[in-house]
Formats: structure tokens, sequence, C-alpha cells
């Protein structure tokens, strides 16, 4: 279910700060329309520390009211309380999300068995479909192969979106795991080479940007047409990169805001990147001719909402 490519959607937020509905539905449209493996609402690219609880049901209803069976949605639910995500998967469960992405707790560092005991527990209270999220830069705890080996033989444990930048680590993990254990990259510019070890695709953050690049790119691997893959990959890359120059998601919704899909509007602790970094997106942006210089930002974000 959960192959290709899946965006790790924005969240879109209006000047005020509130929850923009009707532009969330624009770009949760605008991914289907381009043909995206799957939905994933409510990840960290989704600022989801700083979505309230009803906020997060109702992005990930959103989704699903979009979806509407024709792409799954693996919604957010990770965190450092155990019992707390299990709340929260079960609240997902019933809105009608596909799955679940949950990340490894953070701050609190749990060791090995301290993970495999919070995904047990998670696993054991849904039988929704479950892809464990190692994203030690970020959360302070790797998910080992020994432990992803053990995660895996759980019925509804059904991959690991890896994040580690370590492909030596990856590659001992789909050693170690069922062939129909889905590896996904969390790095957009890894994509190529999991697959080339036997990963099962992306959840990407280019993709809101260019998702039918995106989607076409991990086909192509995933079909073993690497020539064409790399082709694609060689163009984006840039792309791929300058999402990253600031902490994830301030390029990326940087990136839309100038391409006139969103209001350029994060919620503290994440801000505006700075001007140099900034004109180095427009750069970017420019360079792939993704900027519509026709229409000034702000009517660009109200026809995409109005599509």
């Amino acid at each position: 279910m959960f192959t290709g490519t899946g965006t790790a959607l924005v969240t879109p937020f209006r000047q005020d700060g509130s929850l923009d509905e009707s532009t969330l539905r624009a770009l949760v449209k605008r991914q289907i329309d381009a043909g995206i493996d799957f939905l994933v609402p409510c990840g960290t690219t989704g600022e989801s520390p700083t979505l309230t609880h009803e906020e997060h049901l109702r992005v990930v209803e959103i989704a699903v009211e979009l979806a509407k069976g024709r792409v799954p949605v693996l919604a957010g639910a990770g965190g450092y309380n155990t019992a707390e995500v299990i709340a929260l998967a079960r609240e997902l469960a019933e809105i009608g999300a596909d799955g679940i992405l949950s990340v490894t707790p953070y701050y609190n560092k749990p060791t090995q068995e301290g993970l495999y005991q919070h995904y047990k527990a998670i696993a054991e209270a849904t039988t929704l479909p479950i892809v464990v999220y190692s994203v030690q830069g970020r959360t302070g705890v790797n998910v080992e192969p020994a432990t992803v080996r053990r995660l895996a033989a759980i019925e509804n444990i059904v991959g690991i979106k890896e994040a580690s930048g370590n492909i030596s680590q990856m590659a001992a993990i789909l050693n170690a795991v069922p062939h129909d254990f889905n590896v996904l990259s969390g790095d957009d510019a890894i994509t190529l080479p999991l697959i080339a070890l036997g990963g099962r695709g992306v959840i990407s953050v280019v993709s809101n940007e260019i998702p039918a690049e995106m989607m076409r790119l991990t086909r192509f691997a995933l079909d073993g047409d690497f020539a064409a893959a790399r082709e694609i990959h060689r163009r984006v890359h840039p792309l791929m990169e300058v999402n990253f120059v600031e902490s994830n998601p301030i390029p990326v919704k940087a990136a839309m805001a100038q391409m006139g899909l969103l209001e350029a509007v994060w919620r503290l602790p994440l801000v505006a990147p700075k001007a140099e970094n900034e004109a180095r997106i427009r750069g970017v942006l420019d360079s792939l001719e993704l900027v519509n210089s026709a229409m000034l930002p702000h009517e660009r974000v109200h026809a995409a909402a109005a599509s």
C-alpha cells in the first residue's frame, strides 16, 4: 500500500496563524491530480508539533475526504508518550486513515528494547498498518537494524521511513527484513540509491513542489529504468538540496509561497528563512521554471485554492 512516492504534506496557515483549510484542499487535490502514490499529512514536515489536537485530526480528515480511496492516507501519529500515540492512532482510524507514520520518541531517548516495546504496544492497540519513522538527527535515537528486524515480525508494522542518511545501515535493514517489508527513504536525495538496494520508495518533501516529477523518478527506479530516473534526479537535485538549507519545512514552504501555492506562514518556533537563503531558493525555482511571474504571489494562492 505505501510504496512509490508519498508526499509529506506541509500544513498551510493564514497570515493570522490559523489553519488554511481552503489552501490545504487545493494542495491535496494538486497532489492527487499529479498521480502521487500516497499522502502523508501531519508529519513533522506538516509542523505537527505545533498543531492542536483538533487541527491534527482536521488536516487528516480533509486528506481522507479528498483522497476518497484513490490514494492511501498515511497519517502522522508519533511522539514520546506511548499512551497518547495509541489514543491518537485510534482516532485516526475512526476518521478513515489507512495507516500511521510514527516517529520514534524524541527527547526521552529510549533504548532499543524501549523502542521495540513502544511500537509493539501501538501495534497491539490498533489494526492500522504502521510505518516506523527513524530520524536520529531530529529525535536523538536511531532504530538499529536488529530492532527493525524484530519490529518487522509484528503483523501490522509494515515498513520504515529511514532518514538516518546512512546507506550502509539501510542496506543492513534490507538484508534483515522480509521482502514485503517497505523500506522507504526519508531523504529525497537518497531515494535512488535506496531503491537500487531494494527499497520501495520515498516519503518526500520535494514532492510538495514537484509531485509529478518525483512520482516519475520513483516509478522509473522501481521499474529498473535507472537511466530515466537519474535524468530526473540530476535535474531536480538542486531543489532537493535547497529544501534543507534551513530546518525543514522552512525552505519548502518558502518555495511554495514563491510558487504561489500557499501563504508564507510558519508557526513558532519556526520562522521565515534568512534573506540570502530566500534568494537561493528563488534561484533554484527560476532555474527549474517553477515560478509563474505573470501572477503576484497572493493571486496564485487564491487561484490554487479556487481550482
